[in-house]
């Protein structure tokens, strides 16, 4: 009779703190660069039943234990030590493979003394940003230098195809002027490197000779 009134008494105890017992986890996303410190944040209010409190990488039976207060987790530490309000945690030195969906989970003890999950947080999703080192960035870099230097090396085979067109179009002509050794002239005024001088496409200078047998 007193073994069946103790068990109930406890029993009482249990589903009065689950009545007043609250759990907040108020960060639904976290973005951190690889290297930096990640801080999860979760709080308690209204007491609660025995039990404890752990921080899991996804729910189900997939679920990874990055922190609880028995046990040993390098990277992972309390913001406020032996708390037992405040269980939110630093975990230093992030990595690619931290990504994922955090929950702060409050356990109480069954009757049979087993571990039940009482109340969990919503969750935080986790996600690692790219920081100026990053393989992603750098290539994303790589690209756009070789985008870059593609689109000059375009334009410079362009704008030598259009000046071998307009120097194919006129040729040089050789002029001759009395004793004179005969000098190249380019025809066409307006040409990039022409000598302004007066001669037409064509026509090439007589020596006076010739203009007075002409005449």
């Amino acid at each position: 009779m007193l073994k069946l009134l103790f068990s109930t008494s406890c029993f009482c105890h249990i589903r009065a703190g689950v009545q007043g017992f609250e759990l907040q986890q108020p960060r639904d996303k976290e973005l951190v660069a690889a290297g930096e410190t990640l801080t999860l944040t979760c709080t308690m209010s209204g007491g609660g039943p025995v039990g404890a409190v752990r921080w899991l990488k996804g729910l189900g039976s997939g679920n990874k234990t990055v922190y609880e207060q028995k046990g040993s987790f390098p990277r992972v530490t309390r913001v406020v030590n032996e708390s037992d309000t405040d269980f939110s945690i630093h975990i230093r030195d992030v990595r690619p493979e931290d990504a994922g969906t955090y929950y702060c989970v409050k356990f109480k003890k069954s009757l049979l003394g087993d571990d039940e999950v009482l109340q969990h947080g919503r969750g935080t999703v986790v996600s690692l940003q790219d920081s100026p080192g990053s393989p992603h960035v750098a290539a994303a870099v790589a690209l756009c230098f070789l985008l870059l230097l593609g689109f000059f090396v375009a334009l410079c085979m362009y704008k030598e195809e259009a000046r071998g067109e307009v120097e194919s179009q006129c040729p040089a002509r050789q002029a001759a002027t009395g004793s004179f050794l005969p000098i190249p002239l380019r025809c066409c005024a307006g040409t990039s490197g022409t000598p302004s001088v007066g001669i037409m496409c064509g026509h090439v200078p007589q020596s006076p000779a010739k203009i007075r047998e002409g005449n």
